[in-house]
């Protein structure tokens, strides 16, 4: 009996959901326009970035070393450490950017959530395949001038061909921090600055329990210093996802009660 009003009751308010939307407007639909708004507007940021980063530490490092007497580095190697930090940013200001236009559209709390959850999980990919592109070209380059392409950072993989390792140390580093800067931009949008300051340590979570896990870029040489080693990448890997998984569902609970500031004037 219990069980037959459960699902009537779920039906009903499915059907409510329904007729709420205009005929021809979907979830689905909406989740899309959300994402397509995201990628338009986030888009000269992400491929300004990559744009600078190429020139910067392929074509520009490489034209240097070559002029200054030969490489013994990946050039590219020593641009590790930035998408991180910039992937952090791009977490950042997500929730000031979109929240207020998107619920003065309509969306939900909610379907904000999920979408910024597809979003940064696809700019994490696309950023970590980039990182996978440019270590094979730059090899063919190196091959090609018989330099040697020893990496500057210590790293999951030891060897460039190693394709699968880099991308899965660069998505999941610049996941996590992604996610680290979606809560940050949340709890800093709702709690004010003081209070957004003192929940650093705990929007920093993900972040630091990617590094921490991972044990890869400039920190594994602190914390090799310290004795500390990485656990086994079959513990490592799925941790490092489930932290984030739970920071993106944390960033939704914040932002669920929030309510919107009036415009002033």
């Amino acid at each position: 009996m219990s069980a037959a009003l459960d699902n009537r009751t779920r039906t009903a308010e499915q059907a409510v959901a329904r007729a709420a939307l205009p005929r021809g407007v979907t979830n689905g639909h909406r989740l899309r326009r959300i994402l397509l708004a995201m990628w338009v507007g986030m888009r000269p940021m992400l491929v300004g970035y990559w744009i600078v980063m190429l020139v910067g530490f392929l074509i520009v490092g490489i034209g240097i070393k070559a002029a200054t007497g030969g490489i013994d580095h990946s050039t590219w190697d020593y641009g590790t450490q930035s998408p991180k930090y910039f992937s952090m940013a791009v977490g950042i200001i997500i929730t000031p950017a979109y929240l207020t236009l998107l619920i003065a559209q309509g969306i939900t709390r909610r379907q904000m959530s999920v979408a910024v959850s597809i979003y940064l999980a696809g700019a994490a990919a696309a950023t970590a395949a980039l990182w996978v592109v440019v270590y094979q070209v730059e090899h063919l380059i190196y091959n090609w001038q018989a330099w040697n392409q020893a990496l500057a950072n210590p790293h999951l993989f030891t060897r460039t061909s190693q394709v699968g390792l880099i991308f899965t140390e660069f998505f999941l580093l610049i996941l996590s921090h992604e996610v680290a800067g979606w809560l940050l931009g949340i709890t800093f949008v709702r709690f004010g600055f003081w209070r957004g300051v003192l929940l650093l340590p705990l929007s920093l979570i993900p972040a630091a329990a990617a590094e921490f896990l991972l044990v890869a870029q400039w920190l594994a040489d602190v914390l090799n210093g310290l004795g500390y080693r990485r656990p086994p990448l079959a513990v490592a890997v799925p941790s490092v996802l489930v932290v984030s998984a739970l920071g993106l569902y944390a960033g939704y609970l914040v932002l669920r009660p929030m309510a919107m500031k009036q415009a002033k004037g």
